[in-house]
């Protein structure tokens, strides 16, 4: 069995114009005061890595790791959440996705998709010139807007949206099988694969690829009111990173799930810091481990109520804790003895 390790943070939350989170020293030195051990890199911020330069040169790589290393850090995935979403977006959202692409191709959504197919193409490069083995990102949506049966979809929709879905993303998976690395899809709502039967769906069409996995983010489940430890249970082998973050799901004879169009702090539904919602991160932190993960614990925070700061703050000790040494040896060892087939065929009554 193998130990988690941890604790790290999710960077896109903390960057920002004000030092120490406007460049990689800064916010390096920032998380290592924290006490985390891990960074996960968002990579389309420019100020933590050149994504097309980190794609073609391990040279590159290894100055970025040797950087962060000095830090008392370790990268522990790169992140293209953005990128993928831009893999497959429904023309509804074109205005409000054109600002997580550059420039030159906003405003021409079959350009967009292709830049955001090379951007996972040189993730996946990057990933290995860096000596990891786990990637995150979103699935992106096509089927999104008709979510809701109604008005009643017409028969095959939803099967085209999972087919093209497979279609444009098993060439990106191919890639990173080449260069040795997994992809964890978050399961987040606004994603095509937002649970565990659209995960399903979705491996269906890319041939069961290997390579294809999840974000572990138990904060999405709250929210849909999903069993997330059973789903440790169910999907555990395609695991393949992990987001530590808490929510809460507190229904009212106005709100449940949908949340009545309401802001982030007055749903039913919202995200909190870590420990200060209803995340059962005991029974997470030990389904994991008994299924052997050892990826990274890495903090996303999002909170609607506490600031990013005391949010990061309590969060490394708050993985810390959670995170268990797994034990290489059963408690009641002492009492064992040596195999003895014969004693056993003995025992069982069997000549």
């Amino acid at each position: 069995m193998r130990t988690i390790k941890g604790p790290a943070v999710f960077l896109a939350q903390f960057m920002g114009n004000e030092a120490p989170f406007n460049t990689l020293d800064g916010i390096c030195e920032w998380a290592a005061d924290k006490g985390y051990l891990g960074i996960q890199i968002p990579t389309w911020d420019g100020r933590l890595i050149d994504l097309e330069k980190a794609a073609s040169s391990k040279t590159y790589c290894d100055d970025l790791k040797g950087k962060i290393a000095d830090h008392g850090l370790q990268i522990t995935e790169l992140s293209t959440h953005l990128q993928g979403q831009l893999v497959a977006s429904h023309p509804t959202y074109d205005t409000q996705y054109d600002n997580f692409a550059p420039a030159t191709v906003q405003g021409n959504p079959v350009a967009r998709q292709q830049w955001a197919v090379e951007q996972l193409k040189h993730a996946a490069k990057a990933s290995q010139h860096l000596g990891l083995t786990s990637h995150v990102t979103f699935s992106g949506a096509l089927a999104w807007p008709f979510l809701y049966p109604w008005p009643q979809r017409p028969d095959g929709l939803v099967e085209t949206a999972f087919k093209e879905l497979g279609r444009r993303w098993k060439p990106i998976l191919d890639v990173f099988d080449e260069c040795g690395v997994n992809v964890g899809y978050e399961l987040h709502p606004g994603e095509d694969l937002y649970d565990g039967s659209s995960f399903e769906m979705f491996l269906e069409q890319v041939g069961g690829h290997i390579r294809a996995g999840i974000n572990y983010d138990p904060s999405h489940f709250i929210l849909q009111c999903l069993d997330y430890l059973q789903f440790i249970d169910l999907y555990h082998d395609r695991i393949y990173a992990f987001h530590v973050k808490d929510a809460e799901f507190n229904p009212t004879g106005k709100q449940g799930v949908y949340g009545g169009y309401q802001s982030w702090v007055n749903r039913a539904g919202r995200f909190r810091s870590l420990g200060d919602g209803q995340v059962d991160f005991s029974g997470i932190f030990s389904r994991l481990s008994q299924y052997g993960y050892d990826g990274w614990a890495v903090l996303e925070w999002e909170c609607c109520i506490k600031s990013s700061e005391q949010g990061a703050t309590e969060g490394a000790m708050f993985i810390e804790d959670h995170i268990i040494q797994v034990t290489e040896r059963a408690f009641d060892d002492f009492a064992g003895g040596a195999s003895d087939e014969a004693l056993n065929k003995k025992l069982l009554g069997i000549q």
